[in-house]
This record gives structure tokens, C-alpha cells and sequence, in this order.
């Protein structure tokens, strides 16, 4: 959209984070990717902007959905034209802006920890919708390394220290202890948590870091080198603790432990599994094998066919490798997985036929793909394909070739 020049929009949320509904008039009305947008004299909501999203909310009855800026003013995009009056009044969205507020100012507590605890610098941030995102610079950490960085901060959260705004002209910018040296020229508006951080930003933040809440380092991750973290802070900390919290008591009613004692018997039902697929293995090869013998005895073909709809991939491919050890057999068998359909071509080592021929042949049949060597090929493909009419063709290119070798 081209915003004809004008008066740049106040920002009311530079005044008072906390301000929720506001009056303004409107100075633009016009167009962005089709959709009605308007520019007004002052507003509060907040644009995208550092990382963190636009302010939701109404204004005079349309739904705000977007919120750019365009230079020195700010754009409002909305579901609905508004109406033609000048003067209209607007009203952010409290819980998704105090949300914003605390994961931001959560931001800058935690990335001022890590520069003091493991001298790690942020390289970039991102507030998502669930979790909010840290690109701290080190190669490496651990679990204790992640806890004393997550102590410090939630220690500063807890001696509630005020937080600050305001903005500083160029000539006394030098003057402002950053944290990291400001990417911008001018005047700046600095966000200060009480004898612990400055920082250049022009973002939403709590008044204190009490209203933070809890900030709990989910994940971590490696990349461009850097660690990634992921975390949360006051309602979304409390929605992540409940949720686990939940998910633990049910694991404490189905083990019948305590909570403590979760992870161990986790552990040992987990070996216990493990070790019942091994057993389950060791029948199936087993079972296989007599089922191949019979299969090899009743045979009445050197192409042996057919459709294993109850049984995994893994059982048909057994199946098969064990038949073909019966004799001088070639078998085109079917299994199915979850979500798709497998289809299974093997051959004795007696028979002179590259299987590998055949996908290209047979994986159009059930829209699928597949590869495996000179005599054991594997295809999966879509479950609802027409398996009996694919396993014909690969039937009949098979008999084919060992036709023409007599």
C-alpha cells in the first residue's frame, strides 16, 4: 500500500503499555492485499515490529488483523470498511498484548543472563504465537549451564525490580550501558530492568519484572553454528506446567508410583518392551520359516503371488526372504503399514532376473516409489491404490522374463 506522506502516528503504547482503549481520527483509509486499512492521527496498538507481533483487537466494531508500519505511521488492517465517521474508538486486546509484554520483557532478563552466566550474546528473537525463540552466540551448553542462567533470570524476576522506558538523544547514547551496541542512529528508546539490563527496543514490557512470571528453557537446539532456546514466561509458563503436570499424575496413576518415580519406571517398561520385541521377533522368524516351507511345498508356480492385509511390512518381507530360500521361487507379496501399502518382490538366487527392473513397471500402479537390489525390491505406495492389479503386473513382467530365458 502507498501511504501518500503526512504527520507520523503517535504511539500511544510508547506512553502507557498498559492503555487499552484510546480514540483517534482517521487521516487514511485505503487498501492493503485487498483488504480495507486505515491510518490514524494516534493509536495503541502495537505493529509488527523487534520481533514481536502486532497488537490484536477491535476498531469501531471491525476486527484489527494486521498492524505494519509504513514509515512514520502506522497502518491498520481490518476485516470491514470502517464507517465514514472521522473519529473512532479502538480497543486492544488485553490478554494477547499483557502476553507480548511478558515474553518480551521475559526476553531481556534471559538474554542478560546468558551474557552474564555463559557470555553468550543474542543474535536474534523471535516472540511466537506458543513460545518464544533466543539465538544465543556459543557452540555448546548443558543441562547445568541452562539452569544457572535459568536461575538468574527468575531470580530477577523475583526481586520484582522496575522496569523503564524512555527515550535518549544521540548525544547522550554513550552515556546508556547496552547490553549490545544499538543497530540505530538517533534518538533511542531504551528499555531498562533496574540495575541489570538497558537495551535499545521499541517493544511492549511490563512495568516490573514480577509481572513477568516464571521463565522456564524448554528446548535448545544448534544452529549457524549458535544455540537456539526456546522458552516461555508467566501465562504460557503456567499453561506448560499445567499441561506436564497432568501428563505426569496420569503416568503416576498407570504406574501406580510417585512422581519422582516416573522416569525410572518409565525406563523399565520400556526395556520390558524392548525386550517382548525381541521375543515377538524371534517367533515371527520362526513362523515365517514354517510358513515358507509349507507355502514352497504346495507351490505350483515359480511366481508365487499374494496380499497380506493384516500383516506389517516387516512379516511380509520376512515371508518372502524365507520362501525364496525354499526353492527357486520369485514372489510378488503385499503388506500394509498405517498409512500406506508395501509391496514386496523377491527372487531366489537360482533365477537370473534383476528386480530392480520392475519399479519403474509396477510403482506407477499404486502412485508410489521404491528401490532395493538385484533380488529384493520394496514399494510403497498409496493404500487405497488397486494392490491386486499392480502385484498382476508384476506378476506377468516377471513370468515374461523368465519365459524368455527358456
Amino acid at each position: 500500500m502507498d501511504i501518500p506522506p503526512g504527520a507520523a502516528t503517535r504511539r500511544l503504547y510508547f506512553e502507557d503499555a498498559y492503555l487499552v482503549e484510546f480514540e483517534a481520527e482517521v487521516v487514511e483509509r485505503s487498501a492493503l492485499d485487498g483488504r480495507p486499512a486505515v491510518v490514524l492521527d494516534q493509536t495503541a496498538f502495537y505493529p509488527e515490529s523487534g520481533g514481536q507481533p502486532w497488537d490484536r483487537g477491535i476498531l469501531e466494531g471491525a476486527a484489527v488483523l494486521e498492524v505494519v508500519e509504513n514509515g512514520d505511521r502506522i497502518v491498520h488492517v481490518l476485516d470491514r470498511p470502517l464507517p465514514a465517521a472521522s473519529r473512532v474508538r479502538g480497543r486492544v486486546d488485553w490478554d494477547v498484548r499483557f502476553d507480548h509484554m511478558q515474553q518480551h520483557t521475559g526476553q531481556h532478563i534471559l538474554s542478560q543472563a546468558f551474557v552474564e552466566v555463559l557470555n553468550g550474546e543474542t543474535k536474534s528473537f523471535h516472540l511466537g504465537p506458543e513460545s518464544t525463540t533466543l539465538e544465543i552466540g556459543i557452540g555448546s551448553t548443558d543441562d547445568a549451564g541452562v539452569a544457572r542462567v535459568e536461575g538468574r533470570a527468575n531470580a530477577i524476576v523475583f526481586q520484582n525490580r522496575p522496569v523503564k522506558t524512555y527515550f535518549v538523544p544521540p548525544e547522550r547514547i554513550g552515556e546508556v550501558p547496552f547490553r549490545r551496541p544499538p543497530k540505530k542512529e538517533g534518538t533511542l528508546r531504551v528499555v531498562e530492568v533496574d540495575d541489570f539490563d538497558h537495551s535499545a527496543c521499541g517493544g511492549t514490557h511490563c512495568r516490573a519484572t514480577g509481572e513477568v512470571g516464571l521463565i522456564k528453557i524448554l528446548r535448545w537446539e544448534r544452529i549457524r553454528g549458535n544455540l537456539r532456546f526456546e522458552f516461555v514466561c508467566g501465562g504460557r509458563a503456567l499453561a506448560d506446567y499445567a499441561s506436564k503436570n497432568a501428563a505426569v499424575r496420569d503416568l503416576v496413576g498407570r504406574f501406580n508410583v510417585r512422581g519422582s518415580e516416573v522416569p525410572e519406571a518409565v525406563e523399565r517398561l520400556a526395556a520390558e518392551v524392548k525386550a517382548l520385541k525381541k521375543d515377538a521377533r524371534r517367533l515371527e522368524e520362526s513362523l515365517a520359516s514354517y510358513e515358507a516351507r509349507d507355502i514352497a511345498a504346495k507351490a505350483r508356480s515359480r511366481v508365487l503371488r499374494a496380499v497380506f492385509r493384516d500383516r506389517s511390512p516387516e512379516a511380509v518381507r520376512s515371508l518372502a526372504l524365507h520362501v525364496v530360500k525354499q526353492g527357486v521361487f520369485a514372489v510378488v507379496y503385499a503388506g500394509f503399514s498405517p498409512a500406506r501399502c508395501h509391496l514386496i518382490l523377491a527372487r531366489s538366487e537360482g533365477l537370473d532376473l534383476d528386480l530392480r527392473t520392475l519399479v519403474p513397471v509396477v510403482a506407477p500402479l499404486v502412485q508410489g516409489r521404491g528401490g532395493g537390489g538385484p533380488t529384493l525390491v520394496e514399494i510403497a505406495g498409496d493404500p487405497g491404490a488397486d494392490v491386486e492389479a499392480a502385484l498382476a503386473r508384476a506378476t506377468e513382467a516377471v513370468e515374461a522374463t523368465l519365459s524368455a530365458q527358456r
